[in-house]
């Protein structure tokens, strides 16, 4: 009894360690950035880095805000949040609108060439971004389009996809017997989407858009090349990527830091404030009966 009792005391143990080391594996790359972002560059330089910010000379703890000024004095960064806020936001609404209206029809409805369909949208997901880059940059500059335009379009590419086929499997596991008595009721097929079944999907819809919202935030590769004639529309990643530091020939590492973690907040606060919809979400079909 008592070495079963000890095995399960050892099990604990090596569960709840091998939790704190993934834990610190995750959770340390974000504390480095914030830890760095509070250092001065003689901090930085500083050999062996410290876990903490400390003054050099003291090794006293001092903390040291003036990246966080600097990069809201950059007129390229405040632009690039700008112009992310409004690639990001246009390209989640149109893959929910549009996921949403393509996963009901193949989830509820019933037509020729329904799973080829489905198999044809999963195959779009497995292309690299590299793979479609060149073609679609020389499609957009054929057709003169604006870079934050262009953005959009590029990025429904691989968040369009991912979200008609997620919502799909969520419409495919709501009750026909819904359907049906909405339409004893008088309700056409369009109503019963709108007023009762996309209600019922609202989980799924906050854990693709907050997904989406991500990708398209995250993004760099179409950016940076969309907007390498357009330097006004560079979106966050890009605009870091050319930060100059305010003194001449400096790597401003610190100052990246810095915008590392400003542009970190935003996502942070949508998966807190929509953390019970995204494990319902995550959670929905799970168990069935």
């Amino acid at each position: 009894m008592q070495t079963k009792i000890a095995k399960i005391g050892l099990k604990k143990i090596g569960f709840w360690l091998l939790l704190a080391v993934i834990i610190i594996y995750l959770a340390f790359p974000f504390y480095w950035a914030v830890n760095s972002s509070l250092k001065t560059q003689a901090q930085l330089q500083m050999t062996p880095g410290t876990f903490v910010p400390r003054d050099p000379d003291t090794m006293e703890i001092s903390v040291f805000l003036g990246n966080y000024k600097a990069i809201f004095q950059n007129g390229e960064f405040l632009r690039g949040i700008v112009n992310s806020t409004i690639v990001a936001t246009a390209t989640t609404l149109l893959a929910l609108v549009t996921g949403s209206f393509a996963a009901f029809a193949l989830g509820k409805l019933r037509f020729r060439g329904r799973k080829p369909a489905l198999y044809m949208i999963l195959a779009m997901t497995m292309f690299p971004q590299v793979t479609v880059l060149t073609g679609l940059y020389a499609v957009i500059t054929t057709l003169g389009l604006d870079a934050i335009f262009s953005m959009i379009l590029a990025y429904m590419l691989f968040t369009l996809p991912f979200t008609t086929w997620v919502l799909t499997s969520f419409f495919k596991d709501l009750p026909k017997e819904i359907m049906e008595s909405a339409q004893v009721d008088g309700a056409t097929p369009f109503q019963t989407f709108r007023l009762i079944l996309l209600p019922l999907t609202a989980p799924a819809l906050v854990t693709t858009g907050l997904l989406a919202f991500i990708a398209a935030w995250n993004e760099y590769l179409f950016a940076l090349t969309f907007t390498s004639i357009d330097p006004e529309a560079r979106t966050i990643p890009v605009a870091i990527n050319y930060f100059t530091g305010v003194v001449a020939r400096q790597e401003p590492f610190g100052e990246t830091m810095a915008a590392a973690v400003f542009v970190t907040i935003p996502v942070v606060l949508l998966v807190l404030i929509f953390q019970k919809r995204i494990i319902a979400g995550l959670t929905s079909g799970a168990v069935k009966g």
